[in-house]
């Protein structure tokens, strides 16, 4: 039975490749030529040994990975099926880092903790690392920080860094990462998308927030100019009013014929 599970398993770590990746031909180009296969099957015997208390022989299994793809998985982390790696090279994953299925990274992805060389004593066998929902993905040189979850259908933009929770079907870019999109909530999976990043009109978070200031600035100084006019108006209308003179000037006036 574990022998059927583990082949029913590599099947689908294979399959997954070939349908997410189109520069895949063939499933024995897979198995040869895939890192983030190759490192993921590594993993999972790692982290056989890991729960069965072999340490040691988990950790040396998932250096000799790193060495040879680098890629460097964690044998304490849980990683659930049909996971995929793009490329592959330079992905961190945690030690207490939890992955749900058909989950796809990019390059370049951490999945780390947010400070772990700060009084590292009191963070051991504690939850520190991110825990990332069905079918999300990572773009490339992505940071997810910290004991966040990222949720349902998510996708993280290339060289975002996450260190906030992030809901489901939702697109988030930028540093720190904010939301840029939002999918429909239906229960089907979103589309595909390359990179975490769609490449429609996708807009930047700090350019909408300045548009928005420009918008109130111009809005703003409409109603100054407005202010401004009324002001004026009353300036001249006080300017054109004869002034009254006093009685002393008034039979000054008149003494003297009326001549200036």
């Amino acid at each position: 039975m574990a022998s059927k599970g583990f082949l029913k398993s590599l099947k689908e770590e294979i399959d997954s490749s070939l349908a997410r990746d189109p520069a895949a031909k063939s499933a024995l180009e897979v198995v040869l030529c895939y890192p983030g296969f190759q490192a993921t099957m590594m993993y999972r015997l790692a982290h056989w040994f890991w729960e069965r208390r072999l340490h040691l022989l988990g950790r040396w299994i998932t250096a000799v990975a790193r060495f040879l793809t680098g890629i460097e998985i964690h044998p304490g982390a849980r990683i659930g099926r049909r996971f995929f790696i793009d490329h592959g090279m330079g992905v961190v994953i945690g030690e207490t880092a939890e992955i749900g299925d058909d989950v796809t990274l990019y390059q370049g992805v951490t999945l780390g903790g947010v400070a772990p060389s700060v009084d590292s004593d009191a963070q051991r066998n504690q939850k520190r690392h991110p825990t990332l929902l069905n079918n999300v993905i990572v773009g490339s040189g992505a940071q997810v920080l910290g004991p966040v979850t990222v949720g349902n259908c998510a996708r993280v933009g290339a060289n975002a860094v996450v260190t906030k929770d992030v809901g489901n079907n939702v697109t988030v870019v930028g540093i720190p990462a904010k939301v840029v999109a939002q999918a429909g909530r239906s229960a089907d999976p979103a589309p595909f998308v390359a990179y975490g990043t769609p490449v429609g009109d996708l807009p930047d978070p700090v350019a909408r927030a300045l548009e928005g200031l420009m918008d109130e600035v111009t809005r703003l100084r409409g109603r100054l100019d407005e202010l401004e006019n009324i002001v004026e108006e009353k300036g001249e209308n006080t300017t054109g009013t004869p002034a009254v003179g006093s009685p002393g000037e008034e039979h000054e006036a008149t003494a003297s014929g009326g001549k200036c």
